[in-house]
């Protein structure tokens, strides 16, 4: 992949240029996949040293972009991407906050690595200053996925699906259960709270199942 710039603490990066690369999406995946693995040791290490805690959240989206070098004579001539996809995957990174998640995929990304890899559709959200609605996945492991994986999975799109039917008492279970699977998963957390409301003060008829996304 090609290191584009540090943006304050975050780090940007592209696949795909300068050199083609038919495979782009899954190096980016896989790359992101690395980065958490890489992670794990060392809080394990910062933990033993009694240092500050650090997590991160990872957006990969693909897309049609402005490839090339940007800038002006009055300023460094930058290698870089530019597009709404760009944006997109800006907007992915941020959304990991909301979910309690590390990776989440653009559904340009999963139409192109979903053979290779293993996610679970998260939501169906309108990220800040979009209009059109996007699905979005988290990305887990490489395929194929374990047993005790694969499982967790299945739970968590039973509940997904009774959410979107709006039959909240079974979603909460389905939800219950993926937590249960996982040890602990702050998106089936964050979908039991999301439920327990809707149940008390139903969307009515109307309703698309849309998350409105309010912070970047």
């Amino acid at each position: 992949g090609t290191l584009d710039k540090y943006i304050g603490d975050a780090i940007m990066a592209f696949w795909g240029a300068p050199q083609e690369q038919p495979d782009h999406a899954l190096r980016a995946c896989r790359a992101a996949l690395a980065m958490m693995d890489r992670l794990a040791g060392l809080r394990a290490r910062w933990r033993e040293r009694d240092l500050p805690d650090i997590d991160i959240g990872i957006g990969i989206n693909t897309g049609p972009m402005s490839v090339g070098f940007v800038g002006s004579q009055d300023r460094f001539y930058n290698y870089t991407v530019l597009g709404d996809a760009v944006n997109l995957a800006s907007r992915l990174e941020g959304a990991n906050k909301e979910y309690g998640t590390h990776v989440i995929l653009g559904p340009s990304t999963y139409e192109d690595v979903k053979e290779r890899v293993v996610v679970r559709e998260l939501d169906l959200v309108r990220v800040k200053g979009k209009r059109e609605p996007v699905h979005i996945y988290e990305l887990l492991a490489l395929a194929p996925a374990t047993p005790e994986l694969a499982a967790f999975v299945e739970r968590f799109r039973w509940g997904l699906s009774a959410y979107a039917a709006q039959r909240w008492d079974e979603a909460i279970a389905r939800f219950r259960e993926a937590d249960e699977l996982r040890g602990g998963d702050p998106t089936s957390r964050k979908y039991v709270e999301r439920c327990e409301a809707m149940r008390r003060e139903p969307p009515g008829p109307e309703w698309d199942g849309v998350f409105q996304m309010k912070t970047k």
